[in-house]
Order: structure tokens, then C-alpha cells, then sequence
């Protein structure tokens, strides 16, 4: 029998071997830091690690949805005012964690324009009207009081890279650029006028959208990516050198500089969630801002119990994982957390 449980022991890792990944494709949005876990997550082997061999495919809105939506991506990493919208349809997606809390995001504009007032009348570039660049520029705008019928908007229909070329090439008088970009053009004499970092009450975290129909077929895979981009988190958090190098993989064009100096940026602000709950009062926030009053009916009306999602989480913390991934001073951080989380 001895040799027997031997012979098992030795042989088990052979056959957890031979055991195929699960192929899947993960959409993200945008080449920011909000995509940064994800890359670890890939070239860090902590999908493997979780039985999941992961195609990540860039897209950005309303791609990111539509991938979603037609089964071509089982998940997809989205900015909540977009993903509630787009949730809030039809039922037929459901939100499960979100473990980013903000980009840092600057509203750029030349030298010649001394702070946001001076927008007024003015061009704003943002990648579509309703997206998280226009969301963050009308929550910037109110602070200085102007309404988003005191702009002109310029949708770019491309990403960060597109707004920023639109910028620098005049097409538009401002815009809002993700870091390390804005980084390269205040170097170039350009302004930032104002920053969502400075504002807590600026709601702009990204969560993890499914489809219910994906998940009923495979309960147990918002799990593993969970667990997963967990791993990734802690791996960013620790390991700087890694987590710059694999940036620059998915950025080459990035200055290596320019990436050191945002993994400071985020990771001293705890911009990634250790406990990714989908927090109440960003919820609030999104139903409070739409876009027009036409998606403010929408969101008003409509039930986000239906589609947000945050027992998964409640399960992991009874479970002990995030406890034994960060150790027991991440069991203060789950009781702040699921105080706020929304339910």
C-alpha cells in the first residue's frame, strides 16, 4: 500500500500535466494600467496556474461589449459607465468583481489655456461620446462650472494613442490622456488642467463583465480568472521590475522610464484592488452622472442587483484566499471593503 500511495504521489503532477487548458479569449478595452494584472496574469503563468490557456484581445468600445455579448470573449475588462449601461439592456450580462480603482487620468490642453474654464466654446476629444474620457471630462468640467453643452466633442474613435494625435495635431483643444502619455506631453509644454486623481468622488473603476449565459455554461470560470488576476496583483504590488517588463511587452512603443514612473504612481496610491468588490457608491455615482437623461431613465429604472455581482468575493474571503494570497493584514482591508460593497 506504501508503495502504492508512492507510486500515486510521484506520478500526480504527470498526469495534472497532461490535464489540456481551458482556451478561452479575454477582451481588454484599453492598453492602460487598467490592464496591467492582466498581462501578469498571462506572461506570469497564473493563468496556467488556474487551468486556462488565455487569448487576450484588444478592443475598445462598444467592441469589448459586442465580443461579449457574441460569445467571441468570455470576459471582458470595461469601465462601470460603460458596463452598466450595456448590462442594464437586457439582463443578459452580469458584472463579478472589479479589481482597478482609477486611472489617472489629465485633462491636457496647450499652455495657452491656464485652467478649465477656459474650455468654454472649446474642442474636446474624447474616443466616443458616453466613454469613460467623456465621463471624466464632464465630472471635471462641473467642477469648474461648465455643463458638457459648453464644449464642442470631437469623438476620435480610437484609443489613448488616437486622442493623444488628435491633441498634438490641433484637431481638438483638449483632451484626456491616460498616464505615462500625458507624461510625454507636459514634457512637450502642454498643460495638464486638472486630474481625476485629485478627486475621491470621482467614480472610474473597472470591473470584469460576462455574460450570464457563458457562466451557467461555466460556473466556475469567473472564479479562476479571479483567482488569477488576484495572483497578478500581488505579483505587480511585489515584483517592479516584472511588472515594468511586462508592460513595455503589450507597450514597446512606451518610454521604460515613463512605465517605472506609474507602477509608483498606482501602486502607491493602491490603485488595484486586493478585495475586488464592485463598491456601492460607485454605483451611485454612474446612476447619478449618465450621459443624457435618456440613459439616466435607463439606469433609474433598472434593478443593478439583477447584474452586479459580489457573493463570489463574499465566498473567497469565508474561504480564507485572499487571506493566504496577502497575508492576514489584507482581513482589515475585507471588512472596510464589504461594508461598501454593493448589494
Amino acid at each position: 500500500m506504501r508503495r502504492a500511495a508512492l507510486l500515486a504521489l510521484i506520478l500526480a503532477p504527470t498526469v495534472s500535466a497532461q490535464i489540456p487548458l481551458e482556451k478561452i479569449t479575454v477582451n481588454y478595452a484599453a492598453r492602460t494600467g487598467t490592464t496591467w494584472p492582466l498581462y501578469i496574469a498571462k506572461e506570469g503563468g497564473y493563468y496556467e496556474k488556474y487551468g486556462l490557456d488565455v487569448n487576450l484581445a484588444f478592443a475598445v468600445h462598444p467592441a469589448g461589449i459586442a465580443m461579449v455579448v457574441s460569445g467571441e470573449a468570455v470576459m471582458t475588462n470595461y469601465p462601470l459607465e460603460q458596463a452598466m449601461p450595456a448590462a442594464s439592456r437586457d439582463g443578459s450580462l452580469i458584472i463579478v468583481g472589479s479589481q482597478y480603482k482609477k486611472s489617472s487620468f489629465a485633462l491636457m490642453a496647450p499652455k495657452t489655456f491656464s485652467s478649465v474654464r477656459d474650455l468654454k466654446g472649446k474642442k474636446i476629444g474624447v474616443s466616443q461620446i458616453g466613454d469613460a474620457p467623456y465621463n471624466y471630462s464632464v465630472a471635471l468640467l462641473a467642477r469648474a462650472g461648465l455643463t458638457p453643452k459648453d464644449v464642442e466633442w470631437v469623438p476620435i474613435g480610437t484609443d489613448v494613442n488616437g486622442r493623444a494625435a488628435a491633441l498634438k495635431s490641433s484637431r481638438v483643444d483638449a483632451t484626456m490622456l491616460t498616464a505615462p502619455v500625458w507624461f510625454k506631453f507636459e514634457e512637450q509644454g502642454f498643460k495638464s488642467l486638472a486630474n481625476t486623481s485629485d478627486y475621491d468622488d470621482i467614480y472610474a473603476p473597472t470591473v470584469y463583465v460576462f455574460k450570464k449565459s457563458t457562466l451557467a455554461a461555466n460556473p466556475k470560470l469567473p472564479e479562476l480568472l479571479l483567482k488569477a488576476h488576484a495572483e497578478a496583483i500581488k505579483r505587480l504590488y511585489d515584483d517592479k521590475a516584472f511588472a515594468v517588463k511586462t508592460y513595455l511587452k503589450y507597450n514597446p512603443t512606451d518610454d521604460p522610464a515613463d512605465v517605472a514612473r506609474v507602477w509608483d504612481l498606482y501602486t502607491k496610491a493602491n490603485t488595484y484592488e486586493r478585495v475586488p468588490y464592485v463598491p456601492a457608491p460607485a454605483v451611485a455615482y454612474m446612476i447619478a452622472h449618465p450621459v443624457d437623461e435618456r440613459l439616466g431613465a435607463q439606469l433609474r429604472a433598472f434593478d443593478f442587483r439583477k447584474v452586479i455581482d459580489n457573493t463570489l468575493v463574499d465566498r473567497l474571503i469565508k474561504e480564507g484566499f485572499f487571506e493566504q494570497l496577502f497575508g492576514p493584514g489584507v482581513k482589515a482591508e475585507e471588512q472596510v471593503k464589504a461594508k461598501l460593497a454593493f448589494r
